[in-house]
């Protein structure tokens, strides 16, 4: 696949996971998280506010295709 299209197609992905997850984790806190007190809530959002890195690095890793050698 040309380098090109993959950060294409990586970009697009990358752009929708953040969105989605923003959601998600914001579904969540409003679902779960209601009654609780704002040290809860900020660990959740610390947390989740890092966690979302780690899909997104493997899929940067992707685009960026082989290492060139040498």
């Amino acid at each position: 696949m040309p380098l090109r299209l993959k950060k294409l197609i990586g970009t697009v992905l990358l752009v929708a996971l953040v969105v989605v997850y923003a959601i998600v984790a914001t579904i969540v806190a409003v679902a779960q998280l209601a009654e609780s007190s704002w040290v809860v809530h900020l660990a959740y959002f610390f947390f989740t506010g890092l966690l979302w890195v780690l899909p997104a690095m493997a899929l940067i890793k992707w685009m960026a295709g082989p290492r060139a050698q040498g």
